[in-house]
């Protein structure tokens, strides 16, 4: 458990998992086997459409007609209302279950259900964001990228992605559909699944924006060609119109229009011109820009502060003490499209502490 997810575990908030993907790629047989499994936690399940969630009848109603206590020691209860007033239903149960996953439909952008628990006071006072995790057919996500806005949200919106199905695709498909995944969101974590089969710790408990993980998952996305010598580095995904080169043997693609771009600078940022910054370019940026997150390091503080956004929302927080000998830089991730690169750029270098 990285250093964040224990001081989150100390904070008694409750992690969220949002599990989203497109029709038929294999959601629900991952929540099954979440809801079946012996691991020994409980977890709220909130889905927001009504069908099949394999709980057949083995159900104990519980004290609210939304919420049922299964025989497996999981609570699962059906949207009805809004997702903030069923968060805020389970919080008054605090203490029986230890993890809340919220189940999106196959056609929804995850954005509105990961914005709930920045804009809503009580919610992010007891619950936070753990991860979202996107389930992908292998066999035909190359086709729903191009006509589905919804998958590909999907894709850029994730920190775990289990590529399912890949008994039904030959190794050079699969790398092919790799690379397609990459060219939108080069951060996310990728695991190949059969039928969603899956150790559950690949996928609960992430603390995914801690972006430490991202390092140890890709240890050189932070740094470019053109990063020495300088104090600052960015390495991006420039827009291109769907061409794709050939580096020795492996396919790289460029979406047409999904951009990534990271900034990193070991010289301390002045946090009265950051965080207005910020909030201004969140403010006209917004629609642009679906993900954010950041481990920055502020002049005369002797604390980690860690930034994440989804859209026009911001949320941050010091997370804990820098420690001796750590490298003390800021790191800032973007995913979006149409992104103004060059003055998010510009912008950020003049938020360097003189």
């Amino acid at each position: 458990m990285s250093d964040n997810s224990t001081a989150e575990a100390g904070s008694g908030k409750i992690p969220v998992t949002v599990l989203t993907g497109y029709l038929g790629a294999g959601k629900t047989t991952l929540l099954n086997r979440i809801l079946s499994e012996p691991h020994g936690q409980k977890y709220a399940v909130i889905v927001n459409e009504f069908g099949e969630i394999g709980i057949d009848n083995d159900l104990v109603v519980g004290a609210d007609e939304e919420i049922f206590e299964m025989n497996n020691g999981c609570i699962c209860c059906t949207v009805r209302g809004d997702l903030i007033r069923i968060i805020e239903g389970l919080m008054r149960r605090k203490g029986k279950f230890d993890a809340i996953i919220v189940e999106t439909t196959g056609l929804a952008d995850p954005a509105p259900v990961a914005q709930t628990f920045f804009v809503d006071d009580d919610v992010k006072e007891k619950a936070r964001l753990d991860a979202v995790v996107t389930v992908a057919d292998a066999l035909w996500l190359k086709d729903r990228l191009k006509d589905a806005p919804e998958a590909k949200n999907q894709i850029a919106f994730a920190d775990v992605i289990l590529l399912n199905k890949t008994d039904l695709v030959d190794e050079g498909g699969l790398r092919e559909v790799e690379a397609r995944i990459r060219a939108i969101n080069p951060y996310a974590k990728i695991h190949r699944t059969e039928r969603s089969n899956i150790a559950l710790d690949k996928v609960l408990g992430q603390n995914a924006f801690d972006l430490d993980r991202i390092l140890d998952i890709e240890p050189q996305f932070l740094k470019s060609g053109d990063d020495e010598g300088h104090s600052h580095g960015h390495d991006h995904h420039d827009h291109a119109h769907g061409h794709d080169h050939d580096h020795g043997g492996l396919k790289h693609y460029h979406d047409e229009d999904m951009q990534s771009m990271s900034l990193r600078t070991d010289k301390p940022l002045d946090p009265d011109k950051f965080l207005p910054w910020m909030q201004d370019l969140v403010a006209k940026d917004g629609p642009s820009i679906l993900r954010c997150k950041g481990i920055l390091s502020f002049k005369d503080d002797p604390d980690r502060f860690v930034l994440q956004g989804v859209h026009m929302i911001l949320d941050g927080d010091h997370q804990r003490a820098w420690k001796d000998g750590e490298k003390r830089d800021s790191r800032l991730v973007f995913i979006g499209r149409e992104l103004p690169q060059d003055r998010i750029r510009e912008g950020f270098e003049a938020c360097i502490a003189q």
